[in-house]
């Protein structure tokens, strides 16, 4: 499905902040990115770098005063996400080098409190896929979502305690419950259609089967037409939006819809 998606931030900056913005995604196994804009008022130099996790990352000096940025693509996305129920779990001695880094404890996933209640989650499953799943079900039918009790802040223990969230937290609660497992997982923030309320969207990937599977605990059913704008251990990695200086965050707008299919360029003969 062709998919137009646009990320609009409104703020206003006390003097000169640097700044570094994650808002173009890259074209993957799931999508491809057919077209897109990004939009700077006022008008400012901007340089992109990859980060370690291969993200897009765009740096820029905000002006003092009224600051816009908008972002938009249009993507040819995958309907559906692949499911592979007999995906194996992959042994530690096996995982790739640059996997490894996805097994350990990251700032917002503590697996090592965790492993109590994930062995409780996956017990009598088949190793790899299936015991993903069903840790995505247990998040999905235990943790209820609602926007505005969680923060910054909020861990995937808060979540097992408090057993309340957003997004964000669900998607750190399935990546440490894995890691617990020793299966290395992963957040991945982007858009998903028909999301609502629409937002941005976090989610989590976990590597089975020699490949990364997408595992989204918010939904009580597998759903593709989703963009991944970015990868990281955690939401420490994916920050859409990171200022070095005193900004005012004034307005975030989301809006992802169909696209209409592009014209086809006539041919001559």
């Amino acid at each position: 499905m062709l998919i137009q998606a646009s990320c609009q931030i409104e703020l206003e900056a006390i003097g000169h902040v640097p700044a570094v913005f994650m808002l173009r995604p890259r074209s993957g196994a799931s999508q491809f990115i057919v077209k897109e804009e990004y939009i700077v008022d006022p008008l400012v130099q901007i340089t992109e770098y990859t980060d370690s996790y291969g993200n897009l990352c765009q740096r820029l000096m905000i002006p003092p005063g009224p600051f816009r940025l908008e972002s938009r693509v249009t993507a040819d996305c995958a309907d559906q996400i692949d499911v592979h129920t007999q995906a194996d779990w992959v042994p530690v001695s096996n995982v790739p080098d640059e996997v490894m880094q996805f097994l350990l404890q990251s700032r917002y996933c503590e697996a090592d409190k965790l492993g109590g209640l994930a062995a409780e989650i996956i017990q009598g499953y088949p190793l790899g896929y299936a015991q993903v799943e069903a840790i995505r079900q247990w998040i999905y039918n235990n943790i209820r979502y609602e926007y505005g009790v969680t923060n910054s802040s909020t861990s995937a223990m808060d979540i097992t305690l408090n057993r309340v969230g957003v997004c964000r937290d669900f998607a750190h609660l399935g990546i440490a419950l894995c890691r617990s497992c020793n299966i290395p997982a992963r957040m991945v923030v982007g858009y998903l259609y028909e999301l609502d309320p629409m937002d941005l969207h976090a989610w989590f990937e976990a590597y089975i089967g020699d490949r990364w599977y997408t595992f989204d605990p918010t939904q009580p059913q597998p759903r593709g037409n989703r963009i991944a704008v970015a990868y990281g251990r955690d939401a420490a990695d994916v920050a859409f939006a990171s200022y070095f200086g005193g900004v005012n965050f004034k307005s975030l707008h989301v809006q992802v819809e169909a696209a209409q299919p592009l014209p086809i360029s006539p041919s001559f003969s």
